[in-house]
């Protein structure tokens, strides 16, 4: 009986301890998200969620120690190969209003994100990616002036992609990639925004000027559906990969300025016009599948032979000719594809599989195509 006595005392002492240690709003609001989550089979991450005891002495929990709020929040095994959590994520998130930082790690998550995350006044970091999330995200998201990194990358989220986040002052990192967004895109103004990756969604709609502040430094909208001329300003920015591939992006391509972005990827879209010398400074440029017509410059040529260029795809358009000096010796660390086009290839192509057995355009259709 006495044992029994002091057992009960000393977990009525734990709990007091606990909930004296951490803010009562968070502490219920930490029982609400681990009763809509789990492990998944293979995952113990829940393990040391005991409410006895002190809840900013849980796995990925981090707590303000003046002010005994809960200030970062990473739910689930981090370790590479972790099968992750499920469930979903509760509202009860909004009630942890010191909340700065709040990941998932790939997992079986689904559901919405609840509007409440809105709720967080102080929160810069947000990722959960790799999950089974769907719905739209919160309009509310744009009330988070904070927000500095957003990644919702690998998910089943719909809708568009709200207004609200382009004149949201600190946000650095937008990563929206692989998930089933549509309509237009807000003009970001964020003067902190460096990487922006938008990739394979059903996004559509022209990129307006201006789109994109100057200080992005990874652009990637390939797999789209953007429409419309290429903002001859985006290749001025310090940007170091380039990616907007597989679109219906028109018109011809005119840098201001020789471009130094390493990675540009502007294939399967519907360029047409001469191809601009200004362009032979990249490193890697792949202009394949497109209505790009005339003689490919000189400068390219010059490039391909010092080595300055690693990859150059130009296969399937309507390119008239290339003068390349047949003493000269183009790097083996160079691969060059020029395969249908409105010439014969003079230069041994190294072209993926599906352009090596085609040489050149049928004549019928080089008719009237400038050279």
């Amino acid at each position: 009986m006495m044992k029994s006595m002091v057992f009960c005392l000393a977990l009525i002492h734990n709990l007091f301890i606990s909930i004296a240690m951490l803010n009562p709003l968070d502490f219920l609001a930490l029982q609400s998200i681990r009763k809509s989550l789990n492990d998944v089979p293979g995952s113990n991450f829940f393990d040391t969620w005991d409410f006895t005891s002190n809840p900013c002495n849980f796995a990925g929990v981090l707590c303000d120690s003046d002010n005994y709020r809960v200030i970062s929040l990473n739910l689930g095994d981090p370790r590479a190969g972790s099968p992750g959590l499920t469930g979903r994520i509760d509202p009860a998130i909004g009630n942890l209003t010191a909340l700065a930082e709040f990941t998932i790690v790939p997992g079986r998550v689904m559901g919405r994100i609840p509007e409440t995350v809105s709720q967080l006044s102080n929160l810069t970091f947000f990722a959960v990616s790799r999950n089974f999330l769907s719905g739209e995200i919160p309009a509310g998201f744009g009330r988070l002036r904070g927000l500095q990194t957003l990644d919702l990358s690998y998910n089943q989220l719909s809708g568009s992609i709200p207004h609200r986040f382009g004149p949201m002052p600190a946000l650095s990192n937008l990563i929206l990639c692989h998930n089933h967004f549509s309509g237009s895109i807000p003009s970001f103004r964020s003067p902190s925004l460096t990487r922006v990756d938008l990739m394979r969604n059903n996004l559509t709609g022209s990129i307006k000027r201006p789109c994109f502040p100057s200080s992005v430094q990874y652009l990637s909208l390939g797999w789209n559906n953007f429409t419309g001329s290429i903002p001859s300003e985006i290749f001025s920015f310090p940007i170091t990969n380039l990616q907007l591939q597989r679109n219906q992006f028109s018109g011809p391509v005119q840098p201001l300025e020789p471009v130094t972005i390493e990675t540009v990827d502007l294939s399967y879209n519907k360029l047409s016009g001469l191809i601009s010398p200004m362009l032979s400074t990249v490193q890697s440029l792949y202009l394949d599948n497109n209505r790009l017509y005339g003689p490919v410059p000189g400068s390219f040529v010059d490039r391909l032979v010092n080595g300055g260029i690693q990859r150059l795809y130009l296969q399937h358009n309507y390119l008239t000719g290339i003068e390349v000096n047949l003493t000269a010796q183009i790097p083996l660390t160079s691969s060059v594809c020029l395969q249908y086009n409105c010439m014969k290839p003079p230069v041994q192509s190294s072209c993926p599989l599906p352009a090596e057995s085609m040489k050149m355009r049928p004549p019928a259709q080089c008719k009237g195509r400038r050279g």
